[in-house]
This record gives structure tokens, sequence and C-alpha cells, in this order.
């Protein structure tokens, strides 16, 4: 496990000091044709919120460029991290950290993500340098399809959260055609959290219930941070949903829940944690409580042989719980970069790079980015019956849908990248 002592020098080592920029460089940069290619990262560090995924990112990030590096870098040109604070909830904070990297003028910007992207989105625009994000949101890529002569050198590596909710549906179907899970009933509960992010997981699914097998049977508000799970769930048990799907992004909070739920649980229904136990912390924390519990992400690290290549270069650089998800979106964004800057000659055209990027759809650890949509956003699978999904696996990112069994998170679903069934949970 990476400690605090030990993310602290790797930050301190990345990092470089620069001013504050108030107004945003105006143009393409024009930097010389020697020395480093610069990759900004923007990393929360010093922020309540985040710090766990970003820390992935930027360690994914830092294995690929010692990589890259090792073998000669990229037109002959080291590869080189800037890294700068972000805080992901804080407007304000993306705009000074864009800000930053363009004083640094940096090649591309590469980033987990921001809770509130779009100032910082804004604050790149007039600097055209390729801005690569994880950021998981259909509102900021909707900007992009409205506005792209603004935004084309914005690019979401993962699909948006609406398939958290278009998907759950079809994950539930598929269980229960295996005869692995035997529903109480078809009543979905959703726990949910108030943050944008969560509400439109929460109405997506909702949109989708009416038209599957599956109805809505309650939902229950929360609001971070949760400091007592006790009263939701008395709830779940007297709901009593056959599935519930708790809509929340904290892991640490998870673990609590898990805890609690384990000792008084309803009894069958089939639990599903949001996104959160992707993070390193959940497992930590949660210890053996955990076993049971699913959840997925639209962005993990696949269990085919690049993605298990990749877990084991992993933990050996970083050794300890890995985090699943934006370990490998860092570790492919840079590989992703590199492809770019290769075929167009000059990491300083930006426009050229970005039009590279978006018709070049990448094949990584974390599965095909395709951003050659309107939405610039990387295509969903399986297809959900909705904008930006494929049919096709190697045509699109898959949804890993995961259980821990025997505190390890194994990939149930889709059947075409498990890594097994789904398990009887301690209290079904």
């Amino acid at each position: 496990m990476t400690t605090d002592l030990t993310r602290r020098i790797l930050l301190r080592t990345l990092s470089i000091g620069t001013a504050t920029v108030t107004m945003p460089f105006i143009g393409q940069a024009r930097a010389a044709t020697t020395g480093p290619i610069l990759i900004g990262v923007p990393t929360a560090q010093t922020s309540q919120t985040g710090v766990a995924d970003h820390q992935d990112y930027l360690n994914g990030t830092t294995l690929a460029l010692e990589e890259i590096n090792a073998a000669g870098g990229v037109l002959g040109r080291p590869l080189k991290a800037v890294v700068v604070d972000i805080d992901p909830l804080s407007p304000e904070s993306g705009q000074i950290a864009i800000n930053k990297l363009i004083d640094a003028k940096v090649h591309a910007i590469s980033c987990a993500f921001s809770l509130t992207p779009v100032p910082a989105a804004d604050a790149s625009a007039k600097y055209r340098a390729p801005f690569l994000w994880g950021a998981t949101q259909r509102n900021l890529t909707e900007l992009v399809a409205k506005n792209p002569k603004k935004y084309s050198h914005l690019f979401q590596t993962d699909p948006s959260e609406v398939h958290y909710g278009f998907t759950f549906p079809m994950f539930l179907k598929a269980m229960k055609d295996q005869g692995t899970w035997k529903p109480l009933n078809n009543g979905v509960h959703i726990i949910q959290e108030q943050i944008a992010y969560c509400q439109t997981i929460s109405r997506s699914l909702q949109e989708v219930l009416p038209k599957s097998e599956f109805q809505l049977a309650h939902v229950t508000d929360i609001q971070y941070p949760v400091q007592d799970w006790g009263p939701v769930i008395q709830e779940i048990k007297k709901v009593g949903a056959g599935a519930v799907m708790v809509d929340h992004w904290v892991a640490a909070e998870y673990a609590a829940f898990v805890k609690q739920y384990q000792s008084d649980p309803l009894k069958g229904a089939l639990i599903y944690l949001q996104y959160g136990p992707s993070q390193p912390e959940f497992l930590e924390l949660a210890g053996p409580a955990a076993n049971g519990f699913v959840w997925s992400s639209v962005l993990g690290v696949y269990a085919d042989k690049k993605g298990q290549d990749f877990r084991a270069k992993y933990r050996k650089r970083f050794p300890g719980v890995m985090g699943m998800c934006y370990t490998g979106n860092g570790y492919d964004v840079a590989y992703y970069l590199k492809a770019a800057w290769e075929a167009v000659g000059d990491p300083s055209r930006f426009d050229a790079v970005n039009d590279w990027v978006r018709t070049h759809a990448f094949r990584g650890v974390n599965g095909m980015m395709d951003l050659n949509n309107r939405y610039q956003e990387a295509a969903h699978y399986p297809d959900n019956g909705h904008d930006v999904t494929a049919t096709d696996l190697e045509k699109g990112m898959a949804q890993l849908y995961y259980q821990v069994q025997n505190a390890e998170h194994k990939i149930i679903y889709p059947d075409a990248l498990s890594e097994g069934q789904l398990q009887t949970a301690p209290w079904w």
C-alpha cells in the first residue's frame, strides 16, 4: 500500500511550482522542439474528496511515463508530468489549476475528473491543448456537442454516468436469467445522494425501469457526509425490494455501510454500491464485511491478458490494494497521447493532435476509447439502446460489474470479460 508519506514524496517530485495566472494564454503554445514534452496532471492533493482516485490516476500516469521514457521517449524527447493541486468540488480550484498548466506551457492535460468540470473546461478553451479526462459526466459532454468549435479539444475518456442507470436493469436480468440470483421480488430501491452526478444516475435508472421487468419500489435521499447508516438500513428492510442501488460515491462511507448492513441485513436482497468500492480504501476499511456486495464502473481495468499484465506491473511499482479504475485510465491516456504525438510529429500542433485523437480509437488496459462522436466521450459497452453505445466489445468501453469475493474484486458481468459468476452473499 502506498503510504501517505510516499504519496507526498511522489507528488513533490513530480510537481513544479507555478504562479497563478489570472488570464488564459491566447493562442497555441509555441514550445521549442527540444526538451521534455509536458503533460499537465491536475491532481487532488489537499481536498477532502477525490484524493484516492486522483492518486490512482497519477500512479498510472507515472508508470506509463517511466515506461515510455525508458524506451526512448516520444520523438526523441522525454515526457514529464506537471502536477498541480485541484479540488474536485471547487469551480475556482479547477480554473486555477488549468491556468497554472497553461502558464507552464504544457502540451496536453490529463486528469481523473472534477465534479465541477465546466469552469476548468472554459479555462482551457482558448489554449486548446488536448484535454483528456475521465470526467464521467454527460452535462460536460453535452457542452461539447452543442459547441464543438469551442470544445473540440475536450475528450472524455470514459462513458458518461447516465449508463450506470441505463444498464442496471440489464445486469439484474442477466443475474436472474443465470440463476445465480433469485430475487425476493422485482422491486428496485434507490438510495440517492444529492450531488448532480448521483442525481443523474438515479434519473437515468428511473427512466428505463418501466421498460424492463423491474419496477421502482422507493427512493430514499441521503446527504454527504452520511454519519449513520442505521435509518437507511431500516428503510431498506421496510421497503423490502429485491435489489437496492446505493447511489453514492465515497469509499469510506460505503465501508461503514457494509459493516452496518452485514449485522442487520434484508435477507436475500442484492445490494449494489455505485462505483465507490473501486477506491483502495474501501477494501482496506471494510475488510471481510465487503464480501458479497456488488458494484460497477464504466471505467475499469479489464481482466484479459492486457489488463492482467498491467495489474502485475502496477502492483510491483505500487504495492498494496490496487484501485481498479483510474489506475488504468491514467496509464492509457499517456499512451494515447504518445500515439497521437508520434502520428502528428509535433506535440505543439494542438489542433492536429486533437483531430488525430478524435478520429483514431485507442485500445488500452481499460478497453477501447472511441471518441469519434458528437459528445467526444468513450462509447459504452454493452449497448443499452441509448446514445454512444457499442454492440461489439472491441468497439466500446465495457462497464464492468464486480462482486467482492474473498476480499477481492471479481468481474461478474459482462460475460465476455467475467472472472466468474455472482456468488451467494453472506446475508442471503
